[in-house]
């Protein structure tokens, strides 16, 4: 192979890698970002308070490392309708999730998060104009089969979420989904703008449902080590809205979903170290054809 050639297979193979890589990092932190937000809880900061706080503070860095990106040339190079869109759909995502982790069963939530392929493979279909294949179908069939098996309860006619956490796991892989497929879409905006979108429409989100809240702290009598953890909750989240915006970019909508699984690995371990949760064979079964469901849709490109 001539060394031309040679050099430009390899730039092609790390283009191609590093989203990848950065999607394995960013679900590593989703997997662990469900503990700081219930010691919050615990500390009398509630859900869509700590959400609102972290996000700020992420919202704030990105305005200072990226303020070059604020430039109206910048935002008129894609649809800014498309950034409104994404901003306020990754909001409720995270809000959902966030809530969910808070007030259920984490590994429930997230199992239910990750129909997310289903919803994917329908938005994607309609949006990106990805064509539907047998495993396309599959994945539908599969998903639908594992969430009935968690959901199902003795005497009920039809398997419908159980809990408050379960509802927010479903609600949020459905706006997970069609989020992903937008930023996906959206070409025309760099991943520093879609970053601060992502980071303002959760700081909005949060500020709207606080107002039916009662904050149990207010601002000024939160301890020190609460404010070091929301510090810290909120560089994490800095950083993973950048590995994110930059792999969801780069990376097919249907592979981008399967490359996030690496998510329930993090948190089946953590949750099992940090909590006394367990889950039942019926959900283990549930779950693990969700899971199946997800691979499936890898394969729908190819």
């Amino acid at each position: 192979m001539l060394p031309a050639k040679r050099d430009k297979k390899l730039l092609t193979e790390q283009k191609n890698t590093f989203p990848r890589i950065a999607l394995f990092i960013g679900a590593g932190i989703w997997g662990l970002l469900w503990y700081p937000y219930r010691l919050l809880e615990q500390a009398d900061i509630n859900g869509p308070a700590s959400a609102t706080i972290t996000y700020l503070i992420a919202l704030l860095l990105g305005l200072v490392v990226f303020r070059k990106s604020l430039r109206a040339s910048h935002l008129s190079d894609g649809n800014p309708y498309l950034l409104l869109w994404i901003g306020l759909l990754v909001g409720c995502a995270c809000m959902a999730y966030i809530l969910g982790v808070i007030h259920g069963e984490i590994m429930r939530v997230l199992l239910l998060f990750y129909l997310a392929p289903l919803w994917t493979i329908i938005f994607s279909r309609f949006l990106l104009q990805e064509k539907l294949s047998l495993y396309g179908y599959s994945v539908i069939c599969i998903s639908l089969s594992g969430a009935a098996t968690m959901l199902w309860q003795p005497g009920n006619n039809f398997p419908l979420p159980s809990s408050y956490g379960d509802w927010m796991g479903l609600a949020g892989g459905f706006a997970f989904a069609l989020s992903n497929v937008l930023i996906r879409k959206d070409q025309g905006h760099s991943v520093q703008l879609k970053s601060l979108a992502v980071w303002l429409g959760v700081v909005v989100v949060g500020l709207s449902y606080s107002l039916f809240l009662p904050m149990l702290h207010p601002l000024t009598e939160i301890s020190l080590n609460s404010w070091l953890l929301l510090l810290g909750t909120g560089l994490a989240v800095f950083v993973l809205s950048l590995v994110l915006q930059y792999g969801l970019t780069h990376v097919p909508a249907n592979q981008a979903i399967v490359l996030l699984l690496s998510e329930l690995v993090v948190a089946a371990v953590a949750a099992y170290l940090l909590t006394s949760e367990s889950m039942t064979l019926r959900e283990w079964v549930g779950g693990a054809m969700i899971v199946s469901a997800s691979l499936f849709s890898s394969r729908m490109n190819r």
